[in-house]
């Protein structure tokens, strides 16, 4: 990869690395896995960058390649066995002041997105992104009218999980 190249990669994921970010927020659940699916994506991103031919935004690309291998690897990950790091226990201390809940209404939100497929997970998160359909549909590789159909179905599942 010639110098130029690797400029405008830089440029163009510094721009767009929260999109990262979130993708590896929804299929995580602690640091340090967040961390290695945000360095794998990466990796990806640039791997693939000079096949990237322009014909969507560089956003819509780099939503496909991170929901696509964060996919893949929460497929791997689903064959292992699910350990939980004691640094993601929380001992909180209550205070009288503090209303937190909206704070825990996000965290039962993406409790319930956790429990998803990896689809409807990709769904909801662009959905959350505020993307069009016709982006949707793009960066899934599925027809609008099945992004629209799916996207209902994934808000009902989460409906039935957040109010059994």
């Amino acid at each position: 990869m010639d110098k130029k190249t690797e400029e405008s990669f830089l440029l163009d994921f510094e721009k767009n690395q929260n999109i990262v970010h979130k993708v590896c927020r929804i299929y995580t659940t602690n640091q340090d896995a967040h961390k290695d699916l945000f360095q794998e994506i990466t990796i990806q991103l640039w791997k693939n960058y000079e096949k990237f031919r322009g014909d969507s935004k560089f956003s819509t690309w780099m939503y496909r390649v991170a929901l696509n291998t964060a996919i893949s690897l929460y497929r791997k990950s689903t064959r292992t066995i699910k350990t939980q790091d004691i640094s993601d226990v929380a001992f909180k201390i209550q205070s009288h002041d503090y209303d937190d809940t909206e704070e825990r209404q996000l965290k039962a939100l993406y409790k319930a997105i956790h429990l998803l497929n990896d689809i409807d997970k990709a769904l909801i998160f662009l959905y959350l992104e505020s993307k069009p359909y016709k982006e949707i549909s793009e960066t899934l590789g599925i027809s609008e009218v099945n992004a629209r159909v799916k996207m209902n179905r994934a808000k009902e599942k989460l409906k039935n999980i957040l109010n059994p």
